[in-house]
């Protein structure tokens, strides 16, 4: 679980600019149509459903609105056979059988009480979904449920009562509802698709992969320092492969990891050479790295370096 930077909560922004500008804060670049879904959600207290590529910046959404708000992070990361032990609650075993042995000794033989004693709150191990109905110091938390594609049908259904009252029955204690409600984010990879009645509680947003000028933005602001000609080139020829026939194209994630990988290997600019060796920086499939190296490496690098050379200088 992340914690926030900021020392106390921020007020939700009240203008979609003001929701830029809080991304921008968090040294996210997003263009006006994010802004917007994620302002209407924040105003409306709904979730934020998005959906995109792997890589193209989904989770970072979740954690550039804990960092700027203010808010703690609460994540549930998502998996084949998740159920409520691991994402809601369980009781700590171990301690309720070291309480029924004291119990013992101690020659209590009220079944009732007992029961009401190990089945309390002070035994309850809270996971995600039940900590993030809590109100803290900071506020509503901000609760990310990422990659909520790779669930099964049944864990969505429980999503339902969630996302539609913030409410989780505990069968031993009762039904524990948000005094407030926090700020969701659910984020898939379109793996498999989620079924309406989830997508309905929620507000969606398709995140695509940026274009060039966005995306050197980006390198600009999560990147500092990279020679501008590097950078220029990196986003040349990861545009140009996203075109290409690949069974995983690059995210703007892989971008900012080869800018990264290139300035600690002290290169200011591409060669055939340096792209060939730091493929698996960029690609992450075998059958992917062996159709693009060698004729395929020097054809797009000389397309990257034509194209700037034809193009005004910045």
């Amino acid at each position: 679980m992340d914690r926030p930077d900021a020392p106390f909560p921020l007020p939700l922004p009240d203008t979609v600019d003001g929701t830029a500008e809080l991304l921008v804060a968090g040294d996210y670049v997003a263009d006006r149509s994010l802004a917007t879904a994620l302002y209407l959600a924040l105003s409306l207290g709904r979730p934020l459903f998005l959906e995109g590529e792997a890589g193209v910046g989904k989770t970072e959404v979740a954690k550039v609105l804990a960092r700027t708000l203010g808010r703690k992070l609460i994540r549930l990361q998502c998996y084949e056979g998740l159920d409520t032990g691991s994402a809601v609650y369980e009781w700590n075993y171990p301690r309720q059988m070291i309480a029924l042995r004291i119990a013992e000794v101690a020659g209590e033989a009220d079944p009732e009480r007992i029961g009401a004693d190990i089945f309390s709150e002070s035994f309850l191990i809270r996971r995600p979904l039940l900590e993030a109905l809590e109100t803290g110091p900071s506020g509503p938390p901000v609760l990310l449920i990422d990659e909520v594609d790779r669930t099964d049908e049944p864990f969505e259904a429980f999503l339902l009562e969630v996302l539609s009252d913030f409410q989780i029955t505990i069968p031993e204690i009762g039904t524990v509802s948000a005094d407030e409600c926090p700020v969701v984010v659910l984020t898939s990879n379109r793996t498999r698709e989620i079924h309406d009645a989830l997508k309905r509680r929620c507000f969606y947003h398709w995140i695509d992969y940026p274009d060039a000028a966005r995306e050197l933005e980006i390198l600009e602001i999560r990147v500092p320092g990279a020679n501008r000609r590097l950078t220029r080139q990196v986003v040349g020829f990861v545009q140009r492969l996203r075109r290409s026939d690949l069974y995983k194209a690059p995210g703007i994630a892989e971008s900012i990891d080869w800018t990264r990988s290139l300035m600690a290997l002290d290169r200011t600019e591409l060669d055939e050479a340096t792209v060939t060796e730091s493929l698996g920086v960029l690609l992450k499939y075998e059958d992917d790295i062996a159709r693009v190296r060698g004729e395929e490496v020097a054809r797009t690098l000389a397309e990257v370096n034509a194209e700037l050379a034809a193009a005004p200088a910045p």
